[in-house]
């Protein structure tokens, strides 16, 4: 049964290298069209999104590498700093992640571990699910709401802007999934995630609360171009929360303002617990203020752009922005109250030691904490 499991984590690691290769291929070869076809600005917006988000994320996974190799107390060989150097520079290093981690499980499969590899692997695989969250919300999403956004405003349809819009969806949903196995298998007050309706459900929370936050900023942007300085505003927000938060992701101040710059990106579409911390409140400002946005969009665009309405799109967003913010928060509740409880395992006998007051069991603090600790939490 082990084997078996850790055969199809295998697979699905994967398919998400696969599906990450496609949504950067899909999006690279759109921008080309775009050029090809005389729409300049599309063609730069579309590969700006990708070179942020390549950029972002192979900053962290050169300063995570780093990290490591100073840390490192296995038998596992440094990786020399030119290399590192090479092939972040050529923005190939989440690439060579995913081929280290994918050529070192399938080792795994027909050998046994030891608990000192088993748990490098598994840092391996978060830093993976973290960078993979970096590369979905800036750039995945984006460019979801930006080809939305032509779509509907110009008209101008491609098979190859719908692939690229299909694998920007897939992208959003695994890269979520996958984080949250991760993050649940990673940290040692949490069992592992089950494989049926708690991961359904976690999804289609996600699923739904964010598409229609794409949607309604995609009406905000056909109604006025001066909704991009009012995106920015909610960037600030979010990022000034992180701050205020005093977030400690990072060993480096720089890349911490970084990391608190790119939770502000990702709050713009999405709630995080960005401390770990009980955000009850929070998270519920956060979707009033959310849902709320998201039903005015089309009821201004309808106010002062009226002939919107005569348009084809208008009433299915609509109805699928009330659709979706509802089902969306039914799953958010059902998630929160039933499955999202933080069950403590019985403790092993090798991990407890004799208490000096009372010689009742205590827990060894055998938990390193990680940088996944520190991370977004679900």
């Amino acid at each position: 049964m082990a084997a078996f499991r850790d055969g199809f984590r295998w697979l699905c690691t994967l398919f998400g290298f696969i599906f990450y290769l496609g949504d950067i291929g899909s999006d690279i070869l759109l921008s080309v069209q775009y050029f090809r076809r005389g729409h300049v600005t599309w063609a730069a917006l579309t590969l700006t999104f990708v070179l942020v988000a390549s950029v972002t994320v192979q900053t962290f996974s050169y300063a995570w590498f780093k990290d490591d190799n100073k840390e490192s107390q296995t038998n596992v060989k440094c990786i020399p700093t030119c290399y590192l150097i090479g092939i972040h520079l050529l923005q190939i290093g989440i690439c060579s992640r995913y081929l280290r981690f994918l050529k070192r499980k399938f080792k795994a499969l027909c050998s046994n571990q030891t608990r000192e590899e088993k748990d490098y692997d598994s840092g391996l695989a978060a830093d993976l699910s973290m960078l993979r969250m970096f590369e979905t919300f800036l750039e995945s999403v984006p460019q979801l709401t930006l080809q939305t956004y032509i779509i509907l405003e110009h008209n101008h349809r491609s098979n190859l802007q719908y692939i690229s819009m299909a694998m920007s969806f897939v992208t959003i949903a695994w890269s979520t999934v996958d984080y949250r196995r991760c993050l649940r298998s990673s940290l040692r007050d949490t069992n592992e995630m089950p494989s049926g309706s708690p991961t359904a459900i976690y999804l289609f929370y996600k699923i739904f609360t964010i598409t229609p936050r794409i949607l309604s900023l995609t009406l905000f942007l056909i109604l006025s171009y001066f909704t991009i300085p009012a995106i920015a505003l909610v960037w600030l927000v979010g990022t000034t929360w992180a701050f205020v938060e005093k977030t400690n992701f990072c060993t480096s101040r720089v890349l911490e303002w970084i990391y608190r710059a790119v939770v502000g990106v990702i709050l713009i579409f999405t709630f995080f617990n960005i401390r770990g911390q009980n955000t009850k409140v929070p998270m519920t400002v956060y979707y009033i203020f959310s849902v709320t946005e998201n039903l005015s969009a089309p009821i201004l665009l309808a106010l002062l752009k009226p002939e919107s309405e005569g348009t084809d799109y208008f009433l299915p967003i609509i109805l699928f922005i009330l659709f979706s913010n509802s089902i969306g928060l039914i799953f958010l509740a059902v998630y929160y109250s039933r499955l999202h409880h933080h069950v403590h395992p019985p403790v092993p006998p090798s991990e407890r030691i004799a208490d000096e007051v009372d010689g009742g069991p205590q827990v060894k603090n055998v938990q390193k904490m990680t940088r996944f600790n520190h991370f977004l939490q679900i």
